[in-house]
């Protein structure tokens, strides 16, 4: 079964997550830890965690996906903006413990100037400095465009901050459909080549994750603006090649696109349409 979802308000609790991905098609979902734009979190409620597990079991939703916010930075310059980075996304995988076994996501940042290099020490350093072995949660690299200081739009430099993680095993990788695209990737016409190129540089096995988003911008653009499914460069032909290509059929797939939940629903409806059992 194709597993699919879309990125929903976390305002209501996970409860109200799960039954509204069921009303719009969903078996997943992803959703903000906390304000995109960063700030304090809201308390978990273990009742509503409780909750929601009792009816994703029921109702057959997996793999829901933590997303951190926009404003993290890891690599930034100033020394106060990392320390930020690392106390709130210590803080978001120790909440994550409440659904074990899931994925949190970030983008690794943007070096501002320091250099590629720099930037991948910086990250790497972050994350030995808030992993522990006992950790429940996979943490995923985000695929980035490219567009100014971003770190990650090549596979070798999240190849690059993975070698240095310590805890390597609770390290994978989110592929951006939409990002990868800009970064120069040709998802439309070369969809075989990327992957192959993914996994001689970073591994398939560490590709846990799909952002399935439309491109406003054409290959290599490095812009970073989503489009509907099949309304943007990449087009519903290679949309449908995508979910259904035999190393990543079996992934989640997270909806980013610019929509409020009918157009969710809609594309769900149609990406489904599309896949082959």
């Amino acid at each position: 079964m194709m597993t699919i979802g879309c990125h929903l308000s976390s305002s209501g609790g996970f409860l109200k997550m799960g039954q509204t991905a069921l009303e719009i098609g969903a078996n997943t979902f992803q959703f903000f830890t906390r304000n995109p734009r960063g700030g304090s979190a809201k308390a978990i409620d273990p009742e509503d965690v409780k909750a929601f597990l009792d009816f994703a079991a029921e109702h057959g939703i997996v793999r829901p996906l933590a997303h951190a916010p926009y404003t993290l930075n890891a690599c930034s310059k100033d020394e106060k903006i990392r320390e930020f980075a690392r106390n709130t996304m210590l803080d978001d995988l120790k909440r994550m413990e409440y659904i074990p076994g899931n994925c949190y996501n970030f983008h690794p940042g943007s070096h501002v100037g320091q250099g590629i290099e720099t930037g991948i020490e910086q990250i790497a350093d972050m994350l030995n400095a808030i992993l522990w072995p006992e950790q429940r949660t996979t943490v995923l690299l985000e695929t980035m465009a490219g567009k100014g200081s971003e770190v990650g739009s090549r596979f070798e430099e999240l190849r690059a901050i993975i070698d240095r993680v310590e805890l390597g095993d609770k390290m994978g990788v989110c592929l951006d459909t939409c990002h990868v695209d800009d970064a120069g990737y040709d998802v439309v016409n070369h969809l075989d080549d990327v992957l192959e190129e993914f996994d001689r540089v970073i591994g398939i096995d560490r590709l846990k994750a799909v952002h399935l988003n439309d491109s406003k911008n054409p290959l290599g653009a490095h812009k970073d603006r989503h489009e509907v499914i099949g309304g943007g460069y990449i087009g519903i032909e290679a949309m449908e090649r995508i979910i259904n290509h035999p190393q990543l059929r079996c992934l989640p797939f997270y909806l980013e696109t610019p929509n409020e939940l009918p157009g969710y629903a809609s594309e769900i409806r149609q990406l489904r349409a599309l896949y082959r059992a």
